[in-house]
């Protein structure tokens, strides 16, 4: 498979499952209608390619289950944007190019859409076709690094950063978080689907450690050279906001380099499992260079 199989194939598979369940389970029509705007407003969806390149790479089927899998991990993140989007967090009047949600449908309603979102995303995937105790990892897996302890603790700590000098480690920390814990649920996740043993499941977070920093990376250094076109979103925002970014902290090249090292180490540990495992990680080296400036 290559990435233009998976866009044109199964990425809209993902699609009609997150749209066809929650159409088929929420009960009032604004709140739908909320929910499906930020689901419709497309986006990279790079999570679920992860997670998918995964499967595909141990040589594994990609059916409903892991569709509902991917499905499920992409509402959690569409909840995220929508929250992160509020005026009370980052205020942002654009997300993927269109007003954002509670632009469009109020604070109130776009609340309400971001708590559908995340609750029936747990929704989702307890009822996927998937064997109990996979549903069951995938369920703990998806709560820890969303949670508390993941994305949320991350945005808590970002909201706590701002408008203070944070050290590189502390920024590592607050966006190995934020930003990694989803893309490194997406990487575990599809070793579980793939019925890979305990050791395999380390090598894919080591693997997504890199790849989540290096996302973040890139994300500090577009914030800081495209224009609000470009992105689709407000560009030299986090500069306004007084975030602190990985440009501010290292400069332009320094950060540049970061990049580069994240994603070469990533490439590293996919040659590594490449050696060692019965994995392709072509479909993964292709998404990655997504990553690259």
């Amino acid at each position: 498979m290559n990435t233009e199989e998976l866009q044109t194939t199964h990425l809209p598979r993902v699609e009609e499952e997150m749209r066809a369940f929650l159409t088929a389970v929420t009960t009032d029509e604004k709140l739908l209608e909320s929910m499906l705007y930020s689901i419709k407003a497309g986006g990279k969806r790079i999570r679920p390619q992860l997670l998918l390149a995964v499967v595909a790479g141990f040589g594994k089927r990609l059916d409903t289950g892991v569709y509902q899998t991917a499905a499920a991990l992409e509402m959690i993140h569409t909840y995220s944007l929508i929250h992160d989007d509020l005026p009370a967090m980052d205020d942002d009047p654009l997300r993927r190019g269109l007003p954002t949600n509670h632009v469009v449908y109020g604070e109130a309603i776009a609340i309400l859409a971001g708590d559908g979102l995340l609750t029936e995303a747990f929704h989702l995937l307890s009822t996927a076709m998937l064997p109990a105790s996979e549903k069951l990892l995938l369920i703990q897996l998806l709560a820890a690094k969303a949670g508390s302890s993941g994305m949320v603790a991350g945005q808590a700590a970002d909201i706590q950063g701002e408008n203070r000098k944070l050290s590189l480690a502390e920024l590592a920390g607050i966006h190995r978080r934020k930003t990694g814990d989803l893309l490194t649920c997406a990487l575990v996740a599809g070793g579980i689907l793939a019925q890979q043993p305990a050791e395999v499941l380390e090598q894919l977070t080591q693997l997504a450690e890199h790849i989540g920093l290096a996302f973040q990376i890139r994300d500090d250094l577009l914030d800081v050279t495209s224009t609000t076109a470009e992105l689709g979103k407000a560009a030299h925002k986090d500069a306004a906001a007084g975030k602190n970014t990985y440009p501010e902290l290292l400069g332009l090249p320094r950060a540049k380099a970061a990049l580069a090292e994240e994603l070469a180490a990533a490439e590293q540990l996919i040659d590594v499992m490449t050696v060692q495992l019965p994995f392709s990680g072509e479909l993964l080296r292709e998404i990655l260079q997504k990553f690259r400036l």
